[in-house]
């Protein structure tokens, strides 16, 4: 997930600069563009319910996760999620083209997607399959956390924790259907505020795009006990080394004081 979400945000945030920079894009590198991206956006969710899975796993059937959760089955789960949203973005690229004149791909418009992949039938398909994609990812994030709840029931500490990552998995899901009321709210916020075109893009691309590939390091990085340690470790020799320059300052100000004095 980390690596699918790094890709994501780069590419996402090279479609952003250069929407600020050069405004328009020749069509086939846009193409590129935006089928990697919406390709890693596809993955993220599937990536989720995976791992909600592997908790449920875990906690419901701990005699069998060493034998199910293998490294091998690992990749090929893996391999999976990569197969399934290829499937889901691939056929809008033969459809561009099959209906497209070859002049269009040599041709520059800004890159967004609703302006490359405007053919209707992709409209509906992507329509259809988002609904189909994200019901399927709900469902199974709800009925593994359900699970995992009425374990938890008998004072487990690692069905607790294994509870929370589900509802951590359920925030994040929350926040990564964002991308797909994007346009939406993009509009939305134009027809509120728009003198300030330029800022809501921003705010939206912020809130779209990166507060929720953010949660998850963050989140887990905190509940590490191993890094908590070395960050207040960290953080406590940072506050005393500054503390201790100011001292120094302090220190160093008054002698400059005293010496002026007896001169």
């Amino acid at each position: 997930m980390v690596f699918n979400d790094m890709i994501q945000l780069m590419i996402a945030v090279v479609l952003h600069v250069l929407s600020y920079t050069v405004f328009t894009l020749n069509i086939s590198f846009c193409c590129v563009l935006l089928i990697s991206v919406i390709f890693t956006t596809l993955n993220t969710p599937l990536n989720l319910a995976t791992m909600a899975i592997e908790r449920y796993i875990a906690i419901c059937n701990p005699l069998r996760h060493a034998q199910i959760c293998t490294v091998r089955k690992t990749y090929i789960l893996i391999g999976l999620i990569w197969v399934l949203s290829a499937i889901h973005v691939l056929p809008d690229l033969f459809i561009l083209l099959a209906t497209k004149p070859l002049a269009f791909f040599y041709s520059s418009i800004p890159c967004v997607s609703d302006n490359v992949f405007d053919n209707p039938y992709i409209v509906q398909k992507k329509n259809i399959m988002y609904i189909i994609y994200l019901t399927f990812v709900w469902l199974t994030i709800v009925y593994t956390y359900l699970k995992i709840m009425f374990v938890a029931k008998a004072t487990n500490s690692d069905a607790r924790k294994a509870r929370s990552t589900i509802i951590l998995h359920g925030i994040q899901l929350l926040m990564c259907m964002l991308t797909f009321v994007g346009p939406f709210l993009n509009s939305l916020l134009l027809e509120m505020f728009p003198l300030f075109i330029m800022d809501t893009r921003f705010l939206s691309y912020l809130v779209i795009q990166i507060m929720p590939r953010f949660i998850s390091p963050i989140v887990y990085g905190v509940r590490d006990q191993t890094f908590c340690k070395y960050l207040k470790r960290y953080l406590l020799c940072t506050m005393f080394n500054i503390r201790r320059k100011i001292q120094n300052l302090q220190s160093s100000g008054n002698l400059a004081k005293v010496g002026n004095k007896s001169i």
